[in-house]
C-alpha cells in the first residue's frame, strides 16, 4: 500500500516526466531557421549599438517600475470589488458599507494618480533616446604605429 508520501512523490514524478515529454516535444516540433535578425541582441526595444559598457538608458526601467505599480492596482481592484459589492452587507448597513468602500478606492486611486501625475510632471514618461557617445581612449603609441603593426600581421 502506498502512504500518502508516496502519492505526492509519484505526483513529483509524473510532473517531471509531463514537463520533459513536453519540452521534447516542442523541439521536434518547432520550426528552427534561425536568421541573422532573430540572433541578434534585443535590449528593451532598442537596437543595439556600439559597446557593451555604454550607459543604458535608466528610463526602461522607471517605466517598467510604474507598469508594475499599476498592475499591483488592478490586483486590488478585483477583490475590492467582490468584497464590497456584497449586496448583503450593503444592506445591513443601510449603504454606510459601499460608501466606505467607495471612498477608500477612491484615495487609493487618488494617491496611484497623484504618483503618475509626479512621473509624468518630472518626465520620467518621456521617452528620449540616449545619445551615443563612443570612449576614446588616449594612447601614448601613435597611430600610424598601430597601422604598421596590423599591416605587418595582415599579410600572413
Amino acid at each position: 500500500m502506498i502512504s500518502d508520501f508516496g502519492y505526492i512523490l509519484l505526483f513529483i514524478i509524473s510532473g517531471l516526466v509531463l514537463l520533459g515529454v513536453m519540452l521534447m516535444a516542442a523541439k521536434f516540433l518547432r520550426p528552427d531557421n534561425p536568421n541573422e535578425e532573430k540572433l541578434s541582441t534585443y535590449e528593451s526595444g532598442e537596437d543595439p549599438m556600439g559597446n557593451a559598457q555604454i550607459q543604458f538608458n535608466i528610463r526602461f526601467y522607471i517605466v517598467a517600475l510604474i507598469f508594475v505599480l499599476f498592475e499591483v492596482e488592478l490586483l486590488f481592484l478585483f477583490p475590492w470589488a467582490i468584497v464590497f459589492g456584497n449586496e448583503e452587507l450593503i444592506a445591513q448597513t443601510n449603504g454606510a458599507w459601499g460608501w466606505f468602500a467607495m471612498a477608500e478606492m477612491t484615495v487609493f486611486i487618488g494617491i496611484l494618480i497623484l504618483g503618475l501625475a509626479y512621473a509624468w510632471a518630472k518626465g520620467y514618461l518621456d521617452w528620449v533616446r540616449p545619445k551615443q557617445q563612443i570612449p576614446e581612449i588616449k594612447s601614448p603609441v601613435p597611430a600610424d604605429m598601430y597601422k604598421q603593426v596590423n599591416d605587418r600581421y595582415a599579410s600572413k
